[in-house]
């Protein structure tokens, strides 16, 4: 009985162990995928509207210590003339002067937020 459990455990610990690594490798991989199609990508600046506004807090723990840090992530919604939506990560500080109806000149640069310069309405 416990041989049988040890030669389980020495198939699904390094199954595991590989799963994981490998999930690391892709997340990775997909990360730099994105920012070097960002950076291939023309700087764009287009009039729109902001439709929308969201929040992504989470937390990240360290390995070795009971030290973890919490994040907030920022997210905008805007719409351009045409009717096409793009959510785009922003920064705190730029998230927090956007509201819901603000029209403006967006530039960004593949899915990469740039800047939203504000127009007065008319």
């Amino acid at each position: 009985m416990f041989e049988l459990m040890f030669n389980v455990m020495g198939v699904v610990v390094p199954l595991m162990s590989i799963a994981i690594f490998g999930l690391a490798f892709f997340m990775i991989f997909r990360g730099l995928k994105q920012e070097r199609s960002n950076d291939r990508s023309p700087r764009l600046t287009v009039e729109a509207r902001v439709i929308g506004k969201r929040t992504q807090m989470g937390h990240n723990r360290h390995s070795n210590s009971s030290m973890s840090h919490g994040y907030t992530r920022y997210f905008v919604t805007f719409e351009v003339a045409s009717g096409d939506r793009m959510e785009l990560m922003v920064p705190g500080s730029e998230s927090g002067l956007m509201v819901e109806g603000d029209f403006g000149d967006l530039t960004f640069q593949g899915t990469r937020f740039l800047s939203f310069d504000r127009k007065m309405p008319e």
